[in-house]
């Protein structure tokens, strides 16, 4: 047993027993874990909170982690950057819902990726200041792809079609895997941008759906076991 101190990103929380919840966190320093917390969902004062394990929550932890089990406990739980707009607005809630749900299924690592720790808080504080964040999911989740192995190869990028099981552009637009025409077109409009100047991307609602689409066929196609999110309908009504 190592008593661990990390940051902490909550991606998933389960009801366990009438008091418990189990909680799936990416830390900063070992990759993910899950964590039992006994009696969190009994009414008391001061604390462990359950308000702390909202999706995608930034915390700092004081864990201690078994060699011997898959379940891990918390000693200390403190909030490390508190939101001030994602819990209150419905439209960053059913954002934060849905990628919450997409890296719980995505993110398999017991190891630590400082990287991709770093990235997912920025892009997350992010949104959280931002107003103009209608596109923010869709890159959001193709930069994650570059932390998973299998963002595309832009090296070649005139060629009509796309192939997204190999990850690159191709010459072959007849292959069920490729896409080609306005879905290439919409897709592209993704690559090479940063989170500062997705506002300037213009999609219209059924673009923007297109290209979600595109993006969880992609992610289907790159992780075994990969699940399409419940949420994905949640967040395809709250975009205009």
């Amino acid at each position: 047993m190592a008593v661990v101190t990390t940051k902490a990103i909550v991606l998933s929380s389960l009801k366990y027993s009438d008091t418990s919840l189990i909680v799936k966190c990416y830390t900063e320093q070992e990759g993910i874990k899950s964590y039992i917390i006994k009696g969190i969902l009994k009414a008391k004062k001061g604390g462990i909170k359950i308000a702390y394990f909202q999706p995608l929550t930034q915390l700092t932890l004081v864990a201690n982690h078994s060699s011997k089990s898959s379940l891990h406990t918390l000693k200390e739980v403190q909030i490390l950057n508190p939101y001030k707009t994602i819990y209150r607005d419905i439209v960053k809630q059913s954002v934060v819902l849905f990628l919450s749900e997409v890296l719980s299924n995505s993110i398999q690592e017991e190891e630590k990726n400082a990287d991709f720790y770093n990235y997912l808080e920025a892009s997350l504080t992010w949104l959280d200041v931002h107003d103009k964040m209608a596109n923010f999911h869709l890159l959001f989740l193709l930069n994650t792809s570059r932390f998973l192995g299998f963002y595309p190869d832009t090296t070649e990028t005139s060629i009509y079609g796309f192939d997204l099981l190999n990850g690159s552009f191709s010459e072959s637009i007849t292959d069920k895997n490729v896409i080609s025409g306005n879905e290439l077109y919409q897709f592209k409009k993704l690559l090479g941008i940063n989170f500062d100047s997705i506002e300037n991307v213009s999609f219209s609602k059924n673009e923007r759906q297109l290209v979600l689409q595109i993006i969880i066929r992609y992610f289907e196609l790159h992780l075994d076991g990969f699940r399409k999110p419940k949420s994905l309908q949640i967040l395809e009504t709250v975009f205009n």
